[in-house]
């Protein structure tokens, strides 16, 4: 103990000597790349979805909050529209009174078509039979008429015998009497003539009731097909109120998580404003960027294992899934082996399987193998970039 006390300066100077010779070693000797395989640096991105609301209301609550995991169908946000409600309202009201409408239109078309043709029926019965009653009085009154010329040529020819004092009273008496009730007779077959006229325009209205009755029928066929396109309308527009209706619950269209939270309750939003942004894990990836030289030798499908700077024991299976057609300017935060190099290639390197160490935004190395070369099993095994 007593020689570590007076030697430690000694063996702290040695330490630092060995930890400087090793690090200008590392310096000078930097390590290299395995042949076949590519290197890049990047940071881990992925297709967002943007929930926005499709139709105008007020946001009545949000129930996720940022980082949270979510199902495809889970309710994210509600919003409310006191004028959907209202318009619903008023259109299951209209459509009600259009199908009582209807159904009352209905009652009387089945009456009407039940009465009608029996109206009909009838007054043409009525018309046919006064008709023949007129004819048969037309000849009644003509023979009535005929006797009773007779009794007052009989009459005439007996008051001219009676006043010579040829015939007796009796006989002129009966004359008259004759004369009378054959006058009575007329007059009443004339009064029955005047009757029958009467049943015949009773008969003629009752007919011409019973035809406008007919028309009455057809009127009301296209009421009632009116109606019935009429209450298709109001439906279809109901329909369309409960859909807009529906649309204010806004539903997560992904498995995924949510990447930020953009609006809050009582909030009004109008059409295609964002409420969040959402992100299904399968579609993260690693976007790289690699020199014009080494693009080239990469084609899509090709292996590869992405290494995060918190794990960089832990590689993770991936594949290329996509190779920019278009070379653009290095980005500031991106290094490549040589400052001669001003161009680079994005390539997206995707995991064979959903990893929940994969967050967005996160920094990552990718490597990819060329044909058969192996792939590294640590970050520690790679050149630092």
């Amino acid at each position: 103990m007593q020689l570590l006390k007076k030697y430690w300066l000694g063996i702290f100077a040695v330490a630092l000597l060995s930890l400087a010779a090793v690090m200008i070693y590392e310096k000078l000797n930097p390590k290299e790349l395995p042949p076949g395989l590519i290197q890049g640096v990047g940071h881990i991105d992925g297709d967002l979805t943007t929930l926005n609301v499709k139709y105008p209301g007020r946001l009545s609550k949000i129930l996720v909050q940022e980082g949270d995991a979510i199902k495809r169908g889970q309710v994210i946000a509600v919003l409310k529209s006191d004028e959907l409600k209202a318009r619903l309202s008023r259109m299951s009201a209209e459509e009600s009174a259009k199908k009582d409408e209807l159904s009352a239109k209905r009652t009387e078309l089945k009456i009407s078509k039940k009465s009608t043709p029996l109206l009909l029926e009838k007054a043409n019965a009525a018309l046919r039979s006064a008709k023949s009653k007129k004819e048969q009085l037309k000849a009644e009154i003509s023979a009535a008429k005929e006797v009773v010329e007779q009794d007052r040529r009989d009459y005439g020819r007996t008051k001219d015998l009676y006043e010579k004092s040829l015939i007796q009273k009796e006989m002129l008496e009966k004359a008259e009497l004759k004369l009378n009730t054959d006058e009575q007779k007329l007059k009443a077959l004339m009064h029955k003539k005047e009757e029958v006229a009467a049943v015949i325009n009773l008969s003629k209205a009752d007919l011409k009731q019973a035809r406008a009755m007919q028309k009455k029928i057809e009127a009301l066929e296209q009421v009632i097909s009116a109606l019935k396109e009429g209450i298709k309308a109001v439906a279809a527009a109901k329909l369309e109120v409960e859909s807009m209706i529906e649309e204010m619950t806004l539903r997560s269209p992904i498995d995924g998580f949510v990447v930020e939270k953009i609006a809050n309750p009582g909030e009004v939003l109008g059409s295609g404003m964002a409420v969040a942004t959402l992100i299904d894990p399968n579609s993260l990836y690693l976007k790289i960027f690699v020199d014009t030289i080494e693009n080239g030798k990469i084609k899509i499908g090709d292996r590869a294992v992405i290494f995060l700077d918190s794990y960089p024991n832990r590689p993770i299976e991936a594949k290329v899934v996509r190779i920019a057609q278009r070379a653009e300017f290095t980005p500031k935060e991106v290094n490549v082996r040589s400052d001669r190099i001003q161009r680079v290639f994005a390539v997206h390197i995707k995991p064979l399987k959903v990893d929940p160490l994969l967050k967005l935004g996160i920094p990552a190395t990718g490597v990819i193998a060329l044909k058969k070369s192996p792939l590294p099993k640590s970050l520690d095994d790679l050149p630092k970039l």
